[in-house]
């Protein structure tokens, strides 16, 4: 099997421990070489050169400079990743960015022109779709078993104090930006709905020590289609779902590593009346009840968005780059992703004052 030569820009949280991490891994090594690491912090720089045995540079336009690789990985801050696409995309290099895109819809649209305009492939690295719990969270709600769905809530919670780069405005943090791709994504593949949905939202700043917000809150309708309630919640110390699914035969809940579901037998509902309704003795009032035939079902998730997720979208990515196979994450798919973050900081505008 060929293995193609990867160039990784930064090692931070993502670049190491997520993107480096995978192509540490068995199924990393079969397809994959880690040729070139590029990282400001020296000591980072020594440990990406002994755990990779990789060349290592300060400069990510001197590992950009190089002709060998087939891929970069862009894992740099948030708000370089369109400048840093741009430039790796014009050197003739396919990309992996990180998320988000970009906190911009114009900066995307740019990306994906410059793609075009070199002959390279530009993806995001938005590997939530495929991660076990939605995966199977899809598979669920596409077997009918539930009925039609109403409601999706969708927590991304816990109780967290943050005061890192990802707090700030200017580096185009905050929980929107960085955990809400996440979510967001899954949302949209839930929601199904070519068109822009109508958003309700509302951004906080609660524990965070930056100028950037760490709460979310946002609601998305279409005609036709359930109602999504997405949160990020950095006060919520009582977390204990992931996802909570209401449809017209059953519900669902769900965290990164269990699922559980109930659904009835299908049966016709009592025809509608306006006569009073009794109890068996034909006189004393009755409340509506009745008697279902319930199916509960759970299940435990093996991997999960760091591990699991990652060998999927890699696995798909280099079939794409050696077989030609279609693109899991379409960078065009996710500009209306982008266009519904500008809208909810257009909603709730916060001063950058860092």
């Amino acid at each position: 099997m060929k293995k193609l030569k990867v160039g990784i820009i930064g090692q931070g949280r993502s670049g190491r421990d997520i993107h480096g991490a995978f192509f540490r891994t068995e199924a990393g090594r079969e397809r994959f070489e880690v040729a070139a690491v590029a990282e400001l912090i020296g000591q980072r720089r020594a440990r990406a050169a002994e755990e990779y045995g990789c060349d290592v540079y300060e400069d990510y336009r001197d590992l950009l400079a190089r002709d060998d690789l087939d891929f970069v990985v862009n894992a740099t801050f948030s708000h370089t990743h369109c400048p840093i696409t741009i430039e790796a995309l014009e050197a003739g290099k396919n990309v992996v960015s990180e998320k988000p895109f970009s906190k911009y819809s114009m900066e995307c649209e740019r990306m994906i022109e410059a793609a075009k305009r070199a002959g390279k492939t530009l993806t995001v690295f938005q590997q939530s779709r495929v991660a076990p719990y939605f995966v199977r969270i899809r598979e669920i709600l596409d077997s009918g078993l539930l009925g039609e769905v109403q409601e999706i809530s969708i927590r991304f919670s816990g109780f967290t104090r943050r005061w890192d780069w990802q707090t700030s405005l200017r580096y185009y943090g905050g929980c929107l930006q960085n955990t809400g791709p996440h979510p967001l994504d899954q949302a949209l593949t839930l929601l199904d709905y070519d068109g822009m949905p109508q958003v309700f939202s509302q951004l906080r700043r609660i524990n965070s020590a930056g100028d950037a917000e760490d709460y979310a809150k946002l609601i998305l309708t279409a005609p036709g289609k359930p109602l999504v309630d997405l949160e990020i919640n950095p006060s919520d110390g009582y977390s204990d779902y992931t996802y909570r699914i209401s449809a017209s035969r059953g519900s669902l809940n769900a965290t990164l590593s269990k699922i559980r579901w109930k659904y009835f037998d299908d049966c016709p509902m009592p025809a509608f009346t306006f006569e009073p309704l009794n109890r068996p003795d034909g006189i004393s009032p009755a409340y509506c009840s009745e008697k279902l035939n319930w199916h509960e079902q759970e299940e435990d998730m093996a991997g999960n968005p760091f591990d699991a997720a990652p060998a999927v979208f890699y696995k798909n990515f280099y079939e794409h780059l050696t077989e030609g196979a279609d693109l899991l994450i379409k960078p065009e798919h996710l500009i209306r992703q982008i266009r519904i973050m500008e809208l909810v900081h257009a909603q709730n505008p916060l001063p950058c004052t860092l």
